[in-house]
């Protein structure tokens, strides 16, 4: 259990900016723990029911539905609905770029995440876990994207911008995998943000705390069903309907500032990891750096020594 850690609904600045809020509407406008998770599911789940006598695939979910995936050990149960609320407690952001492996072999992973460290903004440059800064994107503001070189360009493209929420969800008329109905379910949670129109949505809602300097706990943001956006190719994706309830009113209680001190240990416990695989990855370049100049060094001598000989 962690260290108490209070809530001061008094002091609106100090709490805003260790929550991570502030960096919304202020300029005008190894895992080591376990969090359940919370995402925007955009596919159907798929079951079987019996039809004619005979067990058939059906859906059971419908896509555009949030998820809710609650781990207990190596197992995970999952939980969907159209309608959720959430109380934010946190957040922080990140820059995270997938790399697809292009030829696994048997039980190797289809691909790995960069990750960098989680910060309250991202106008520093951020370690990752690969040794380097931003997951290879360059520092500061690109004025003129398009005179980069082609690759540069395409490892931007690769490189999303995370916001990510620690707080507590309730779900309403909630269901299970097979499309059964769940009491309500609250929980702490985790929920990666990557996707541009998603981010930008949320952090407009966060963005209100911010201009009317309120502690985010004690308010909530609802989610209502999520909007289907059609793809030329006939598919569909989903962005969040959302809306701060600015007049909702959660009275901070003793078991709120234990779960705010429990999200900032999860925040450093991962922050601590991803900064070990940085130092790691820095000293094995660094090393492999010394070798090569130790190679140089070698055969500087011995071409001195084939010189004095052959005088």
């Amino acid at each position: 259990m962690n260290d108490l850690v209070t809530i001061h609904t008094d002091n609106y600045a100090a709490m805003n900016k260790l929550m991570g809020f502030a960096a919304d509407g202020a300029k005008g406008t190894k895992k080591t723990s376990t969090l359940n998770r919370l995402r925007l599911w955009h596919q159907p789940v798929m079951g079987q029911a019996e039809i004619n006598g005979k067990l058939t695939n059906v859906e059971v979910v419908e896509g555009g539905t949030y998820r809710l995936e609650v781990v207990e050990g190596e197992n995970s149960t999952f939980y969907y609905s159209k309608n959720i609320s959430v109380r934010p407690f946190m957040q922080r952001f990140q820059y995270r770029r997938y790399v697809a492996n292009k030829n696994p072999k048997p039980n190797e992973p289809k691909g790995t995440f960069h990750r960098t460290i989680m910060d309250i903004s991202l106008d520093d440059d951020l370690k990752d876990n690969t040794g380097k800064f931003n997951c290879g994107k360059p520092s500061g503001w690109i004025e003129d994207f398009k005179a980069l070189p082609a690759d540069m360009q395409d490892l931007i493209r690769q490189i999303k911008r995370v916001r990510i929420i620690f707080g507590i969800v309730t779900m309403k008329d909630a269901v299970d995998s097979q499309g059964k109905p769940v009491d309500n379910v609250t929980t702490p949670f985790i929920w990666e943000i990557d996707n541009k129109e998603a981010f930008k949505i949320i952090g407009e809602e966060f963005g209100k705390f911010t201009k009317l300097e309120l502690v985010p706990p004690e308010h909530e943001i609802v989610f209502s069903d999520p909007k289907e956006n059609k793809l030329p190719n006939g598919s569909s994706y989903f962005t969040p309907i959302c809306k701060a309830n600015l007049k909702a009113s959660h009275e901070i209680e003793a078991e709120d500032h234990e779960q705010f001190g429990n999200f900032l240990a999860w925040v450093k416990n991962f922050n601590d990891y991803i900064y070990k695989e940085w130092d790691a990855k820095t000293s094995q370049r660094q090393e492999a750096a010394m070798s090569e100049e130790d190679v140089d060094i070698v055969e500087d001598f011995i071409d001195i020594e084939l010189e004095e000989g052959a005088a």
